[in-house]
């Protein structure tokens, strides 16, 4: 008989009690790690005070909000501040807004333009990304002059009465509903028609009768709403005698069908016509209807409907319409103006790139309507010019190397532009202004000590703005600000209470920092250290990846509780970061941005994949063996790319929603970046991450809504055969019906978060060594 050492009992008891103890302390983590993301999804505790829906009045001295009233039951007051004082009166009663008794909650409001209407908003429904679809009520206040008195307003508002708009149409079926110019009408979209009624008789007119599933009128189809951000489809000209509008048809395009399995006793299926890169758009063109009906007379754009794209429509005057139209390959951008009476059209600027140009928000007219400012790339960053009206090449007035973020407002009669930028750190904001006449350097208007992020909203006149600031450790904020001077004239939000239970989560600050990945690029990052933190000992990393030209992730400024979920993983024993690629979105010049072209996926994931080998030669504390990745979108799709590309830096990944080929997600985004795959065969061959799933070695887990209508489950199907055909081990978590959110359903947005740190912990176990 072989006998066992007599100290060996002892070892196995030794080694029973060092495991026991390590399973005690791995479980402890994760029940941590669960009652915080509750914290954070489920019960809200960190949730902030919020401010709004206001709008500014048009003398830019006031505001109007909505408030509860001191009985919850009875609904909402809409109420008016002074923007110095603060002095409060009640404009709108909540008795004013409670047909039957019943009070209406109200999710939009707007005033007309002479103050003697009101437009409700309620009972919405959403309609893809947006609750765009409800009822609409008129309130009539027979005295625009006295409508903003209080007291006498909630008196008026009984006398002139609330009116349901939409005669017999059913239940939240009226879309993007606005006033006349004169507020004798409104305007609606209903069923993909167009509506005018008159709010004295009620009087219903037609407008369009074509609409259909196929032909859309006064609105958008699926791919312009998602990526050009077309929603609201028709536009009021000034004199209120005519409408112009959207009309898509999208016969032809590929329909994508969702199937619901468990709402009911057979699946129910959506049919979305989705054209997928490649593939045939909508046909879209622009008309303009009278308002009491009639012919509609369509602007003669050039090219054909289905390869262009028209991004923006707006009136200039009662005669014209300006129009902003993209080629295919977006890469041209031709500001247009028609006269209605003709359609003729003539282009007025011309915006081009040898990679792509972006859309103008809104464009801004000056001097009368003879100018407009136009924001472009052309000198390689993103500038402001003003360009008359009769067209030329423009006068840049934002004289300064760096660009400019978004256009904030217009001082005209004080001769200013306002602007957002960040010379200095492309992770912050700030406001800037330039004078409209060109002379001088940009000025910055946001105090220097103030270093974060800081957003505005600039009253009619540009005297006054809404500011929120925040930083990644500072929750953001809310008060009104005098400019140009930037002093503070009240506080609109005290999240003191938050900031308390913030405290304890908060101890350990963000680390920004640079890394340098050779070749002369530089990357920016932030990093989150675990509590207790010994730089000698080595940690395990979690980075966070987006790496898309759609959004950034290394931001100064507070990021809700996706930033809070990373704070909990950071306490669970893990180092957190996050590193922008070229390509990403941020203020560091169009080079950065575009050098993207062609080699999204392929770029992005070599730009991550060096960050992260410069930093762990960098910190002898990040544990090279122990690096996990994840992300959303197209984050899911970067970690991917990280996980089969580059095996030797990464051992888990967690990628939701991803897009594993890029040949699957729509025309606009996917071309607009990436050209069209039957012209770069290769960079969309490169930039899918299904063509290297060969390459996974570690632990990875997939996760998608069935019921993502944007990226859609079949390329994660798609892929989970490619890895099966391969024989790769891996992990996959459907959410039944969930959009590309994964929201939808109570307990839903925990459960996800609580995955994605379970599989962290299962395979990447925290804490150092």
């Amino acid at each position: 008989m072989v006998r066992l050492p007599r100290h060996l009992p002892a070892l196995v008891l030794l080694s029973s009690l060092v495991g026991a103890a390590a399973w005690a302390q791995s479980d402890e983590r994760a029940r941590t790690l669960d009652q915080q993301i509750d914290r954070i999804f489920k019960t809200n505790e960190y949730a902030l005070p919020r401010f709004g829906p206001a709008r500014w009045l048009a003398d830019g001295t006031a505001y109007t909000i909505v408030e509860r009233t001191a009985e919850p039951a009875k609904g909402w007051d809409i109420v008016r501040y002074d923007a110095a004082t603060g002095a409060r009166s009640i404009l709108i009663a909540a008795s004013q807004l409670a047909p039957g008794g019943n009070a209406l909650s109200i999710d939009d409001y707007v005033w007309s333009d002479d103050g003697s209407k009101l437009l409700i908003f309620t009972n919405t429904q959403k309609v893809w990304r947006q609750n765009t679809r409800g009822d609409y009520w008129v309130l009539d206040l027979s005295s625009p002059a006295e409508a903003r008195t209080g007291s006498a307003a909630e008196r008026r508002g009984e006398a002139g009465g609330l009116k349901k708009l939409g005669g017999s149409a059913p239940a939240s079926s009226l879309m993007f509903a606005k006033f006349s110019p004169d507020a004798t009408r409104v305007g609606y979209v209903r069923a993909n028609n167009i509506y005018v009624e008159r709010i004295g008789d009620g009087r219903i007119t037609p407008l369009t009768s074509d609409g259909s599933e196929t032909t859309i009128n006064g609105t958008s189809d699926w791919v312009y709403e998602e990526e050009l951000g077309v929603r609201d489809g028709f536009r009021w000209s000034p004199d209120g005698r005519s409408i112009a509008y959207w009309q898509f048809d999208s016969t032809g395009v590929g329909i994508f069908s969702l199937i619901n399995n468990t709402d009911s006793l057979y699946p129910a299926i959506t049919r979305i016509p989705y054209p997928k890169a490649g593939t045939t758009n909508s046909a879209a063109r622009i008309g303009v209807v009278s308002a009491e009906g009639g012919e509609t007379r369509w602007i003669k754009t050039e090219g054909d409907p289905r390869n262009t794209y028209l991004a923006r429509l707006s009136w200039i005057d009662p005669a014209t319409v300006a129009i902003q139209q993209l080629n295919r390959l977006q890469n041209r951008n031709d500001f247009l103006t028609s006269e209605v009476r003709t359609g003729e059209v003539r282009r007025v600027f011309r915006d081009e790139s040898k990679a792509w140009v972006d859309v103008v928000e809104e464009v801004q007219w000056i001097d009368g309507g003879r100018t407009f400012l136009w924001m472009s790339e052309r000198d390689g960053w993103q500038h402001v010019y003003r360009v008359p009206r009769e067209g030329g090449n423009g006068q840049l007035i934002t004289k300064f190397d760096s660009d400019v973020i978004d256009m904030a407002g217009v001082d005209e009669k004080g001769g200013w532009l306002y602007f957002i930028a960040s010379p200095q750190n492309a992770g912050q904001r700030y406001l800037y202004r330039s004078k409209l006449d060109g002379s001088g350097a940009p000025e910055r208007v946001t105090p220097a000590a103030q270093a974060g992020t800081h957003r505005y909203t600039l009253a009619p006149g540009g005297r006054v703005a809404f500011h929120t600031f925040s930083r990644f450790d500072q929750p953001p904020v809310t008060d009104v600000v005098e400019l140009p001077g930037h002093q503070r004239l009240r506080a609109l939000t005290d999240p003191s209470a938050v900031v308390a239970k913030l405290a304890p989560v908060l101890q350990r600050p963000v680390e920004f920092f640079t890394i340098d990945i050779g070749g002369g690029v530089v990357l920016d990052g932030w990093m989150l250290k675990p509590p207790g933190f010994d730089p000698a000992r080595r940690y395990p990393v979690i980075t966070h990846v987006y790496g898309e030209p759609a959004g950034q992730t290394v931001n100064d400024s507070w990021g809700g509780g996706g930033a809070l979920f990373h704070r909990a993983l950071a306490d669970a024993g893990y180092v957190v970061l996050s590193v922008d690629n070229r390509g990403t979105p941020a203020p560091r010049g169009a080079d950065w941005r575009k050098v993207v072209y062609g080699t999204v996926g392929d770029l992005s994931s070599k730009d991550q994949a060096a960050a992260v080998r410069a930093l762990v030669a960098k910190y002898p504390y990040l544990d090279r063996d122990r690096v996990g990745v994840w992300g959303w979108s197209g984050g899911g799709t970067n970690t991917l790319n990280a996980m089969f590309r580059f095996p030797e830096v990464y051992r888990v990944g967690v990628a939701v929603a991803p897009v594993p080929d890029q040949k699957l997600y729509d025309t606009i985004y996917q071309e607009r970046y990436m050209g069209l795959p039957q012209e770069n065969v290769e960079g969309y061959r490169v930039g899918s991450a299904i063509n290297f799933a060969e390459g996974l070695q570690g632990k990875l887990l997939v996760v998608h809504g069935s019921g993502d209508d944007n990226v859609h489950a079949q390329g994660t199907e798609k892929l989970i055969n490619r890895l099966i055909e391969l024989g790769k081990p891996f992990d996959s978590m459907i959410y039944p019906n969930r959009t590309h959110s994964i929201a939808e359903g109570p307990g839903t947005t925990p459960h996800v978060y609580k995955l994605i740190a379970r599989y962290f912990l299962q395979h990447l176990p925290p804490g150092p060594m």
